[in-house]
């Protein structure tokens, strides 16, 4: 029965994935340009934060780069060696200054609620206002929930979906004013599926995409119209934060890939970013 299921999911994604394309092909959707804006991004030491930043620096924004230390956050966490000699969010920014961008580096943690007000009243005052900010930075803890120690559980949350509140309710006022900005929040799958041993991971993710869709739904009925929200939900990505990440259907995914399908959704203002985007099909009919 599971192998029947299985072949008609894989049938309905193929369809799926042919009529976008030919969707995407006839009817490009218009992108907007971010020459010129301060973009804010966490995590941008390593993985889906280092290669979006990357993006933006071709496309001559100017970033705000942050994360926890001149290493890598995860890894920080997990007392593990960073995998750079060159030492994360520097490495970052050293290259997105070649590719032409003006780059500003900030040491945040981004589970510290009072570092992150701190660290934006810095931005205000050295950068001025944030036009675009990509939530990204994000902790993950695989094991069994027994297993799982408490600290774990406590961190994951405040990175993942707790520094998003503080990140957001520091910057979000200038984009009222102007009723302007873009608001990105990094989730995954996970936020719309569970997957074993990664009961706080998914948990949280679950947590970031009620933000998104709650903190849309507020602007609309604000009349804030001009400020955009997106939503990035990938499948298991190489970023080096799990060892050979693996599932049934799904596949793993190179960290280029999801940064271009990040860029893309943000320059034509997509709200819901799934990455392979057949995923959104494949999770309604796995229902």
């Amino acid at each position: 029965m599971h192998i029947v299921l299985d072949l008609l999911l894989l049938v309905g994604i193929i369809i799926y994935s042919y009529l976008e394309s030919l969707i995407k092909f006839f009817i490009p959707r218009r992108r907007k340009s971010v020459a010129g804006q301060t973009v804010l991004i966490t995590g941008a030491g390593h993985g889906i934060g280092r290669l979006t930043a990357y993006e933006f620096a071709k496309l001559k924004s100017r970033l705000v780069l942050w994360d926890i230390n001149k290493c890598l956050s995860f890894f920080e966490f997990a007392s593990l060696p960073c995998p750079s000699p060159k030492r994360g969010v520097e490495e970052t920014a050293a290259e997105c200054r070649k590719l032409g961008a003006i780059v500003h580096v900030f040491v945040v943690d981004c589970s510290n609620r009072m570092e992150i007000y701190n660290a934006v009243d810095q931005v205000k005052k050295e950068v001025g206002d944030v036009e675009i900010v990509i939530n990204n930075a994000g902790a993950i803890y695989p094991a069994d929930l027994l297993s799982t120690k408490d600290e774990e559980i406590t961190k994951t949350f405040e990175v993942n979906i707790l520094g998003h509140f503080w990140i957001i309710k520091a910057l979000l006022p200038s984009m009222l004013r102007r009723n302007s900005g873009h608001i990105v929040t990094v989730a995954s799958v996970c936020g719309h599926g569970v997957i074993p041993y990664l009961i706080p991971y998914c948990s949280s993710k679950f947590a970031a995409v009620g933000f998104h869709r709650a903190l849309t739904a507020e602007l609309e009925t604000l009349g804030k119209t001009g400020i955009k929200t997106s939503c990035l939900c990938p499948v298991f990505v190489n970023t080096g934060f799990t060892k050979n990440p693996s599932t049934r259907l799904w596949p793993v995914l190179e960290t280029r890939e999801v940064a271009r399908s990040l860029m893309d959704g943000i320059l034509t203002n997509k709200k819901m970013i799934f990455v392979p985007s057949y995923i959104s099909i494949s999770l309604v009919l796995e229902k």
